[in-house]
């Protein structure tokens, strides 16, 4: 049956790793919040859905903790304690040039852990679950939104009218929120796919996540725990020439690992695969605006980028501790939290960080997926250069931890 005229501060469009956890860091801090999601719950939390996994950074994992999520998905994460970044060429190895990230470099905590897409749905999708205060309304298609100085009406499929002070777009890259506001996006397609699985390997990998740089993309293999039975495992994220794709994806369970094996070498020993693989579209995008009257964008919906360093999550992560952190405060003193100060206060704390990254990254991806002799010494000598100058290094892993700039609270690890 349909909740007719459902009433709350604040309306979440989308339900996934970056809204619902929005929606429960609002509601945990006493807000009364909708979020609507088309997706069928249960759909999401099957393990055909989605195959990725994701590297969240010490701040990022800080907001899960706050927020009462980590302990949800702990289970599946895996700590990231050594990067080994290589360039290299398919069947000659990685150049003798490279660097290396040692998390004792920084500190005692690991750089981030790496876990899977699913386990992180599970938690969010418990936690909802246990807030009287959040309505998680799936699957449910937003069917007209109105939204004016006054507030915010949304009409859903089914009849289901929400009333909210805010509405936030957490929608996607092809967020419908931001195309009805009349928002443009820059970006870039970069031609490649991403080929994603879980891969076996006959050696431990010791915390260690490898970014092996090839003329085609990166190829990166990330850790996760050992299963059960104590078989270890990885998180494949191969970027390649689309129009390659298909034959790889194609490929036996056998041919693809022998591939693996030709990319990546011998530090794992043999590799082996199942039939689960995924292909993504690889590309990057940017709002030239984040907000518009009662309406704020987060996550994909405001910002995408390639998986070149892992930090999309992160980077919608950052999203939902700033805007939690602005909409809570106003909240507390007597303000509207849909009001144009809020937003605009939201739009200038994150804006800056989201241009320079997404900047670095499709500079990286530039720089790294080409074979041009006189590039690829260049770049050899700088990993090389980077990894010689303690300062530098150790600079550029406090920001790939997110634990640099200004950080809202949760980043802080500190309550909303």
């Amino acid at each position: 049956m349909a909740q007719k005229d459902l009433t709350v501060e604040v309306l979440v469009v989308g339900g996934g790793l970056v809204g619902l956890t929005l929606g429960v860091a609002l509601a945990g801090a006493g807000m009364d919040v909708a979020v609507v999601d088309r997706e069928q719950p249960s759909d999401q939390k099957a393990a055909p859905f989605d195959g990725r996994s994701s590297a969240i950074a010490l701040g990022s994992q800080r907001v899960f903790d706050q927020v009462g999520l980590w302990d949800g998905m702990a289970w599946a994460a895996e700590a990231i304690r050594y990067i080994e970044i290589t360039d290299g060429q398919i069947d000659r190895g990685a150049s003798p040039l490279s660097m290396s990230y040692d998390f004792k470099e920084v500190g005692d905590t690991p750089m981030g852990w790496i876990v899977e897409n699913r386990a992180i749905r599970l938690s969010t999708h418990a936690k909802a679950a246990e807030l009287e205060n959040l309505h998680h309304l799936a699957p449910h298609n937003l069917q007209e939104l109105e939204r004016d100085k006054r507030g915010v009406v949304a009409s859903l499929g089914d009849g289901t009218k929400i009333k909210a002070r805010l509405v936030i777009g957490a929608d996607g890259r092809g967020s419908q929120l931001r195309k009805s506001a009349g928002i443009k996006v820059s970006g870039t397609d970069y031609q490649q796919n991403g080929i994603v699985c879980t891969v076996v390997h006959e050696k431990p990998h010791n915390g260690v996540a490898f970014e092996h740089f090839l003329p085609s993309g990166p190829f990166a293999l990330l850790p996760l725990p050992d299963s059960d039975e104590g078989v270890h495992r990885s998180s494949l994220v191969w970027s390649e020439k689309r129009d390659l794709v298909d034959g790889y994806m194609a490929m036996s369970n056998e041919d693809f690992a022998n591939e693996l094996h030709r990319r990546f070498g011998e530090s794992l020993g043999a590799f082996s695969v199942t039939d689960m693989r995924w292909s993504y579209p690889l590309s990057s995008l940017h709002a030239e605006r984040y907000t518009d009257t009662r309406l704020a964008l987060v996550g994909d919906a405001a910002h995408g980028m390639h998986p070149i360093a892992g930090q999309g999550l992160n980077l919608g992560l950052r999203d939902v501790a700033a805007l939690a952190q602005v909409v809570v405060d106003a909240r507390r003193v007597g303000l509207d939290v849909g009001s144009p100060q809020v937003l605009e206060d939201y739009a200038k704390w994150r804006r800056f960080d989201n241009v320079l990254l997404l900047g670095a990254m499709d500079g990286l991806v530039k720089l790294f997926s080409n074979d041009l002799a006189p590039v690829r010494v260049a770049r050899d000598v700088g990993l090389a250069t980077v990894d010689k100058i303690p300062p530098v290094k150790r600079f550029f892993m406090k920001h790939a931890m997110g634990i640099v700039g200004d950080l809202p609270r949760l980043m802080q690890g500190q309550k909303l």
